[in-house]
Order: structure tokens, then C-alpha cells, then sequence
């Protein structure tokens, strides 16, 4: 009689029988494929092109149902498994090397109520997805930047975008969810019902279970925004960036000015000379009423002198793809994170620095400005913490080549180690990479024993281990 193989949670190889393997495929309404089929290939691929990883089987889950029949599965066998909504995450965690992939790329339905301005959202679902349909009813909800990413990643680790000084972040507005946990139990949750396991959610990543679908609050935005880019010349940075720092100190909600260096693209309103030279650029984005917004990115004009500039009234949805050429799948991804809480002249210094020696075309040092609605919330209301967070800074390593990958590597990580004496210490689990297991716990900070005590009771066994893992609180 055949078997598979495949590796346990320990990451022991043993062997499934193929009766079995065949009982379990047939309660998975999308089926299950395994390495002869020929949609597994594709079925594997994530957007970071370095996760090259092969699962024993990928079950290709369309309802509740067949995600509890997934999730019982790998716990009768003690089967590493994972879970993969849009494939986005840095770390490549949704796919489980010789385990199981729980993939929810399917259930991608979202559905608006315009009257409560909320939605309710599958776990498949990508943020273009949602801001396409929300914004159908003038509405929107704090989203990412990149229209690619899955809606499920991002709410799970805190989830950041244009939108959160204005309204906070994206579990800010997370009024419920159902959750399948280790036990396969489908929970309706929220803050009436499994009050913890909702605070757990809300920052916790994906370590207390599945979360197959999403309830979210709407807010009025738009259709159309103030937004665009400005440009300056990298010679310009030292003075560029200060003027950016303390214009946003005195900056409305609904601004939010970001700053991106990195070699220019070959945009439109950009002189040909510099094309793939280094530059500043600034990203804006006015949430409210678009005179309004005129008036208020006006001085942004005035930090130097721009090499060029494309401002104006914009489709909301439209400028949340601004960056997806920027960041489209298939790249070689390596990331390093820094949350500050002031940016000092020397911590400025320091990025100008590094981005005057970027390994590629492709990399990239991105500063968002935070601060707004997400400071508002107390530390200990949600399992994400970090709202002294005022700037979230990533060193985006992005190439092409593998035999970079070492190269491109070791500047992101230089420039992490540089900047984190100037830093808060804590960090971005959705920009964590698979190397930074040891930053978990204080990227959590005072609420981690909690997230223990909860991991205990809802997975005692870690088996949602492949994220930024939070391990079960040992045993009183």
C-alpha cells in the first residue's frame, strides 16, 4: 500500500497512508494536490521568489468546513502545516516545507453593507479586492500599500497604510472574525464573543488559528483623494528629510507624507538624466476634502527643489496600486525593520548613508509616518503594541539574480544594525524575516505573557508554529 511522506511539527519524516491521504481530499471541496499534480507548482508559488518550498500537500479550502477538516487532519498526524491567504508575507510562512499548506486563496468573497459601513471579507481576499468593493460605496477601511497583498497577513499582524493616522490601523477596525483553532472548532469572534482570543487576533499574526473571514468597520473616503508624488534629488536629502520630519510633527490626521529613497524609476514627470539615480521621494496621501488637501501638502513643495512633481485629485483605489509595479511578485525579497519614535538628524544621517549605496535598482529604504488615530489606542487594547511607533522604517532588499542574494542581504542587514541604536528595539511582525525569531518576543513587549497564556489555551500543541511564532506559555 502506498504512502506519503512528509514532516511532522518536530520535523520528523514519517508516513501518511494513501487511503488516508485520499479520505481527507475528498472533504476539501477545491481538492488537495501533492507533487505529481499539475497545478502544484503554481499552487506553491509565493511573492518572495527566495521561498522555493515544496509542501507534501496543498488543500485548497473554499468554505469553514473544509478548513476544519484541514485543520484535523495535521493535528491527527501531528503534520507541520501552514497557511497561506495572499502569499505575501516576507518570510514565506505560508508555505510549509513537507508539511501541510492550508491554502485560502479561493475564498476570496467580500460583501458590503453600506447602510452599517462594514464589510465582510474572505480570507483569499487581496486589498485591491476590498478597496475595489468598498469604494463602490464611497467607503474605505486602513489597508497596505501594495493592492497584491493578501487582506488576511495584514490584518493579522496590525496592518498599516494612507489611511491610519486618519482612522488607525487595520485591526483598529476589525469588529469580528471566525476563527477554526487547533481543536477544529469554528469560533465566532469578536468583542462580545471570545473577547480574548479577539484581542489576540488583532496583532497576534497567525498563531491561534485559522481566521477564514473578517468583519470590518468602512469609513467615507473619497472616491477621490489629494495624493501623488514629489521628487527631490538625493543631493537635496539631509535637507529634504529634516523639513519632512518636522512638517510632520505639526501634520492634520489626514495627511499622511511618507519618504522613499532609492533610484528613480522611469516615471513620466520625471526628467530623462534622472532615471536610475538616486533620489528622495515623497509619497502624499490627503484623505479628506481635496481643496482642503491642496492647502495642506502645499509646503511639501518647499523642502527643496523638485526635480519633479504629480499631484492631484486621484482615484482613492487607483493610488492603492500606485507602488504594485514596484513591488510585483516574483522578485528576490529580503527585508529589515526599525520602528522609531523620533527620528534624530543622526538617524537621518544614517539612511542617507546607506541609500547611497544601494545594491540594486530594485532596493529601496521606505520611512512611514505613523502616529495619528493608531496612537490613540492604548498598548495593552490589542495584541499589537507598538503605538510609540511614530515612523516605521524598512530596508527593502529587492533583486533578481540569486547569486545577490548574499550582497543585498548584508547591506539590509548593516543598515538594521546601524539605525537600531536610534531605534524603539521593538518591531513590525508583518516585516519580519524567518531569520528574526529572536525579535518576536519584544515586538510584543508588555503584552507577550499574555499571548503565551492565550497561545496555551487555544494552541497548546503550537500547531500554527510557521509565523512569527509566539511558543504556548510553559505549563504552571
Amino acid at each position: 500500500m502506498q504512502s506519503l511522506n512528509y514532516l511532522t511539527l518536530d520535523k520528523d519524516v514519517r508516513q501518511v497512508r494513501q487511503p488516508d491521504v485520499d479520505v481527507f481530499a475528498a472533504q476539501i471541496s477545491g481538492g488537495v494536490l501533492g507533487v505529481a499534480d499539475a497545478a502544484y507548482d503554481e499552487a506553491r508559488k509565493v511573492w518572495n521568489a527566495t521561498v522555493d518550498r515544496k509542501p507534501a500537500l496543498i488543500a485548497r479550502c473554499l468554505t469553514d468546513v473544509d478548513v476544519q477538516a484541514a485543520v484535523r487532519f495535521a493535528a491527527a498526524h501531528r503534520m507541520l502545516l501552514s497557511v497561506r491567504g495572499g502569499g505575501h508575507h516576507i518570510a514565506g510562512n505560508a508555505v510549509a516545507e513537507g508539511g501541510l499548506m492550508i491554502d485560502l486563496s479561493g475564498m476570496r468573497s467580500i460583501s458590503i453593507d453600506g447602510a452599517t459601513r462594514t464589510a465582510r471579507v474572505g480570507a483569499g481576499a487581496l486589498l485591491g479586492d476590498l478597496d475595489r468593493e468598498s469604494q463602490a460605496h464611497g467607503l474605505a477601511t486602513p489597508l497596505g500599500i501594495n493592492s497584491t497583498t493578501g487582506v488576511a497577513g495584514l490584518t493579522l499582524g496590525g496592518g498599516f497604510g494612507w489611511l491610519t493616522r486618519r482612522h488607525g490601523l487595520t485591526i483598529d477596525n476589525l469588529v469580528g472574525a471566525t476563527v477554526v483553532t487547533a481543536d477544529g472548532a469554528l469560533r465566532l469572534v469578536s468583542a462580545a464573543s471570545e473577547p480574548d482570543l479577539f484581542w489576540a487576533l488583532r496583532g497576534g499574526g497567525g498563531n491561534f488559528g485559522v481566521a477564514t473571514s473578517f468583519e470590518f468597520r468602512l469609513h467615507p473616503v473619497g472616491p477621490e483623494v489629494y495624493s501623488g508624488l514629489v521628487v527631490y534629488p538625493f543631493a537635496q536629502a539631509r535637507q529634504v528629510l529634516r523639513a519632512w520630519r518636522d512638517f510632520n510633527a505639526g501634520a492634520p490626521d489626514e495627511l499622511s507624507v511618507w519618504a522613499v529613497l532609492r533610484k528613480a524609476p522611469p516615471l513620466p514627470f520625471l526628467p530623462a538624466s534622472a532615471h536610475g539615480t538616486e533620489v528622495v521621494i515623497l509619497p502624499v496621501v490627503y484623505s479628506g476634502d481635496v481643496e482642503a488637501g491642496q492647502r495642506a501638502v502645499a509646503p511639501v513643495l518647499q523642502f527643496g527643489d523638485p526635480i519633479g512633481t504629480a499631484l492631484g485629485p486621484t482615484p482613492y483605489a487607483g493610488f492603492q496600486t500606485a507602488f504594485d509595479p514596484l513591488l510585483a511578485p516574483g522578485g528576490r525579497n529580503y527585508w529589515k525593520s526599525n520602528n522609531f519614535s523620533t527620528l534624530s538628524d543622526a538617524a537621518l544621517d544614517l539612511v542617507i548613508a546607506a541609500a547611497g549605496r544601494l545594491p540594486g535598482p530594485e532596493c529601496e529604504i521606505f520611512m512611514a509616518h505613523l502616529g495619528g488615530a493608531m496612537a490613540h489606542v492604548a498598548p495593552s487594547a490589542t495584541a499589537f503594541v507598538g503605538r510609540d511607533a511614530n515612523y516605521i522604517m524598512n530596508v527593502h532588499g529587492r533583486w533578481s539574480d540569486a547569486r545577490d542574494d548574499e550582497r543585498v542581504r548584508a547591506w539590509a542587514r548593516g543598515v538594521f544594525e546601524e539605525a537600531a541604536p536610534h531605534a524603539t528595539g521593538s518591531g513590525y511582525v508583518n516585516f519580519l524575516t524567518e531569520d528574526e525569531a529572536e525579535r518576536v518576543a519584544a515586538s510584543y513587549g508588555t503584552n507577550y505573557p499574555r499571548l503565551q497564556a492565550l497561545k496555551r489555551r487555544f494552541d497548546p500543541d503550537n500547531l500554527f508554529r510557521m509565523n512569527l511564532n509566539i511558543e504556548p506559555a510553559a505549563a504552571p
